[in-house]
């Protein structure tokens, strides 16, 4: 991959001299740049360091405030820069490339006539996009709006699929801030659900994307791919379209667009899906991760060394649990490996963890993706002590986040 132009964050912070328009390609940056994007990190990575506990760590994190930045493959795009853009859209994606994602994420499903497209979940259009906002659109949908009736504490009802709408509707509409309002009573309310801790000020172009489009955009911000194959809403095969034909489709677009199989991390929490790859693609399967679940899914589950060395035997080198699954806490309430982690590492498994900055405030313990070292967790700077163990003791080779700008930071500050 090229190394990405080289940026003084301090000095775009702070001068006020420098900006990305006058240090970009041809002096312009907007949702149509499309080549080496300026890594512009901005001051969240600093906020975070000086909310950090005082130590070692945030000594050393502080000294790095203002050093030159550059890509990096531990810098994961999750659904592109979601905590402040809307998800799986073009401008998301190159936020995330403007801060120094080394890699970027298109979850993909499919439409009605099959086109592969980003989208996080098949039926998530009425949290994700305006669909609601086109009546013409929103009567194709699973299950039309139905609205709210607090009196009776009755929530909204409405489920839209890509698979409602053919590839040139779904064109049509335009994404937002992931979110609803499920006590709405109108359309309009519905829609109105951006989550306190994010913001719509980058929401007012959302422009969806195919699956092949992402591919070139990715291209041509120089960064690597990580598609993530979604579970299907509908049941498969789809109108002849089974869940090998989905598999291939999805590595076929890779190929006719001539991206190398090691630019590729192919995902999904479909272990056949992955072991597909393995067999029947195996300069993919090779970077094939299997997402794992079962942490969460399976109730009383426990990992063991027994548990994870099938994966491995079946070929699978990469896995991917919540962020919880990796992370405990010693006797001294200090955050550690988790046992899962240890035996990843034992089965000879490179593991990636998910989601970094998507909690929002971390001062009341950090919510879902905390909840393994929640009693260790109650400051926002902690994403970086986090994060070091991630790193350090963990051993992760990525991480994914909703915004990349912190990951990137760390790496470079570390020297990932």
């Amino acid at each position: 991959m090229k190394l990405l132009k080289l940026v003084s964050v301090m000095a775009l912070i702070t001068s006020g001299t420098v900006s990305a328009e006058s240090t970009a390609p041809n002096a312009s940056v907007d949702a149509h740049f499309d080549a080496n994007p300026v890594i512009t990190l901005g001051p969240r990575p600093a906020f975070l360091v000086n909310d950090m506990d005082e130590g070692p760590l945030k000594e050393k994190l502080k000294a790095c405030i203002g050093m030159p930045m550059r890509a990096s493959d531990f810098s994961i795009g999750h659904r592109g820069a979601s905590l402040m853009f809307p998800e799986h859209t073009r401008e998301s994606y190159i936020a995330a490339a403007q801060m120094g994602a080394g890699i970027v994420e298109c979850d993909v499903t499919f439409t009605k006539d099959k086109a592969l497209v980003c989208r996080h979940s098949q039926n998530d259009l009425h949290m994700t996009t305006d669909i609601l906002a086109h009546p013409e659109l929103a009567a194709k949908c699973t299950v039309p709006f139905t609205p709210a009736v607090p009196s009776k504490g009755e929530k909204a009802n409405v489920e839209c699929r890509t698979s409602d709408l053919t590839l040139k509707e779904f064109k049509q509409l335009k994404g937002k801030m992931d979110g609803a309002n499920p006590m709405a009573t109108t359309v309009e309310a519905y829609m109105k659900g951006t989550p306190g801790w994010r913001t719509d000020l980058y929401a007012s172009r959302g422009t969806l994307m195919t699956h092949a489009e992402s591919i070139e955009l990715l291209k041509s911000l120089g960064v690597k791919m990580t598609p993530e194959l979604k579970v299907p809403k509908v049941s498969m095969p789809f109108d002849g379209f089974s869940q090998a034909d989905y598999a291939q489709k999805m590595i076929d677009e890779y190929k006719a667009a001539g991206v190398s199989a090691e630019n590729v991390f192919p995902q999904s929490f479909n272990l056949d899906d992955v072991t597909y790859w393995i067999e029947n693609e195996p300069t993919f399967g090779e970077q094939a991760v299997y997402l794992d679940a079962r942490v969460y899914k399976q109730r009383n589950w426990e990992s063991s060394l027994k548990e994870m060395k099938p994966l491995s035997e079946k070929g699978v080198k990469y896995i991917s649990p919540p962020q919880f699954a990796l992370l405990s806490l010693n006797k001294a309430g200090e955050i550690v490996a988790s046992d899962y982690a240890e035996h990843a590492k034992q089965a000879d498994i490179n593991v990636i963890s998910w989601t970094l900055e998507r909690s929002g405030t971390l001062a009341n313990g950090g919510g879902w993706y905390y909840q393994s070292v929640k009693d260790a967790i109650n400051n926002d700077g902690d994403v970086l002590t986090v994060l070091d163990v991630l790193a350090n003791d963990v051993g992760v080779v990525g991480v994914f986040s909703d915004w990349p700008a912190t990951t990137t930071f760390y790496a470079n500050c570390v020297g990932l």
